[in-house]
């Protein structure tokens, strides 16, 4: 049953519609994983229109294998999203540090599946691990942050 999905482009931002092709779901899919997933947070402009980021689309992959693939319910998929985002942040804790791009724990080589892999690996393709790894360490420093307060 799994199916083959398209490597994610080099853009900014994604539309919903866009979205839904890139992780083989449909809008109403995303909407509704929107409520039951916190780490999506599509930006959303006029008219209520959702903008995804590249870090939104992985993360979208990642749920979709875990419900899909896997065969997690959606409770439970949303704790073992938790329990890999405890673990990233015990081996940052631990000075196991990953912007480096050498060592990619099995979370971020989760995270990573949609990055154009028949793309070789050029420094672009560096550039765009690092800055994902980046942008979400700093996600869950805001994350930290907002539930401290």
């Amino acid at each position: 049953m799994e199916k083959t999905l398209p490597s994610i482009p080099a853009k900014r931002y994604f539309t919903i519609g866009e979205v839904g092709d890139l992780c083989g779901v449909k809008p109403h899919v995303l909407r509704y994983w929107e409520q039951e997933f916190t780490q999506l947070r599509p930006m959303k402009r006029r008219g209520n229109r959702r903008y995804y980021q590249h870090h939104e689309v992985l993360m979208i992959r990642r749920i979709r294998d875990l419900l899909y693939e896997q065969g997690f319910t959606i409770s439970g998929a949303r704790n073992k999203l938790q329990e890999l985002a405890q673990l990233e942040r015990d081996k940052r804790h631990n000075g196991d540090g990953l912007l480096d791009g050498v060592e990619m724990s099995e979370a971020e080589n989760v995270s990573l599946d949609g990055v154009d892999e028949q793309a070789p690996h050029d420094e672009d393709a560096v550039t765009w691990r690092k800055l994902d790894l980046l942008r979400r360490e700093l996600f869950e420093i805001r994350d930290l942050l907002s539930v401290s307060h």
